[in-house]
């Protein structure tokens, strides 16, 4: 079998067990004689497969009974409208962290159904870090303060959540399951799912009870979180294959030890690839050291003529999807849970070998 480094930001690689045993499920899932995309998602095989996963990412995560948990089609970027419509009434403000291109989208986003509040911002510094608590500037009567965890473009990532009298809300897509977090921190976390939960075309949405209910009316049936909550996120037809895969997600999770062992393991290929990156003179890392993400390492060559050529020798080493997104340049290597400390160091061997050559 032949299988690459995938190093893609998203839709990103999936652990080879899971994918391995979904091939093996494919045309017959437990004898049923049927594929899971193939099966009613009001079968009771499907159900129980709906349920486990819930159980599963409930039991990673230490999610209570205080919180729904919902699994939607409309990619985080849906609840850009969703969380707003839910949670906020006209003239509402919404407090924003501004520390990348997804913060950025949510703020223009939101802005269409309440006041916005942008607290803070690193933009003018090509968001390479996340400004100093101390200097935010919140709203006295924010309904919501909104931050992104993980910035999937820029590599900026939260390494502790703030405080705040407002509730906390976190678009979590890149650095979900990636490490513990204390949920009840959050009135809500969402995250799209082609990073470290499964496919794309997921959405998992982790919302306390007490803050649904107070749709908008003008809010689509499908974005109402108490419809969906009431419907167990079956209102209308769910992406069942890929809450099937994320639940083999969440088993393999489990299997691993659970979040503080994947996020020892994230901790340590994170740390094997920016020591390659500090010791070296041939290659930057743009974010400030004390919000590296461990999840996205955007780095810049010291010769931007050189990107091609390095792309190119990367792929030819079985190193793929490396290229930096074009606001930020260079490369980007996204190193989610599925991918294994044999592809980092595979990338900081040939990293290495570039820079003799060209350096």
């Amino acid at each position: 079998m032949h299988r690459t480094h995938n190093f893609s930001a998203g839709p990103a690689a999936l652990p080879t067990e899971v994918l391995q045993q979904a091939a093996e499920e494919m045309l017959d899932y437990q004898s049923s004689g049927m594929s899971v995309m193939e099966m009613s998602h009001r079968s009771s095989i499907f159900v129980d497969i709906a349920a486990r996963a819930e159980a599963d990412l409930r039991e990673l995560m230490g999610i209570s009974d205080d919180y729904h948990v919902l699994f939607l089609q409309g990619g985080a970027t849906g609840q850009f409208a969703g969380i707003p419509l839910n949670l906020t009434a006209p003239g509402d403000t919404m407090d924003f962290i501004d520390t990348g291109a997804w913060s950025k989208k949510a703020i223009k986003e939101a802005g269409k159904y309440c006041q916005v509040n942008v607290a803070a911002s690193s933009s003018d510094s090509n968001y390479d870090h996340i400004p100093d608590p101390s200097s935010w500037q919140l709203s006295a009567d924010a309904k919501l303060l909104h931050i992104c965890s993980n910035e999937t473009i820029g590599g900026v990532q939260f390494k502790d959540f703030p405080e705040s009298s407002s509730t906390l809300v976190a678009d979590m897509s890149s650095d979900i399951l990636s490490r513990p977090v204390d949920v009840n921190r959050f009135g809500l976390i969402y995250a799209g799912a082609q990073k470290n939960i499964g496919p794309a075309g997921l959405t998992v949405i982790i919302v306390r009870k007490d803050l649904c209910g107070k749709a908008r009316t003008e809010t689509p049936t499908f974005l109402d979180y108490a419809v969906q909550a009431d419907a167990d996120s079956m209102s209308n037809t769910p992406p069942t294959y890929g809450w099937y895969l994320a639940g083999l997600v969440f088993a393999w999770a489990k299997a691993q030890g659970g979040l503080q062992a994947i996020a020892e393991q994230n901790a340590a290929k994170a740390k094997l690839l920016y020591d390659a990156i500090d010791g070296s003179n041939f290659y930057t890392a743009p974010v400030h050291e004390a919000v590296r993400s461990a999840m996205n390492v955007p780095f810049t060559l010291a010769d931007a003529e050189l990107d091609k050529a390095f792309l190119s020798g990367a792929e030819a080493r079985g190193l793929f999807n490396l290229k930096g997104h074009r606001s930020v340049g260079g490369m980007r290597a996204s190193i989610y849970n599925a991918v294994p400390m044999a592809a980092v160091e595979s990338l900081v061997s040939f990293m290495s070998e570039f820079e003799n050559e060209h350096g």
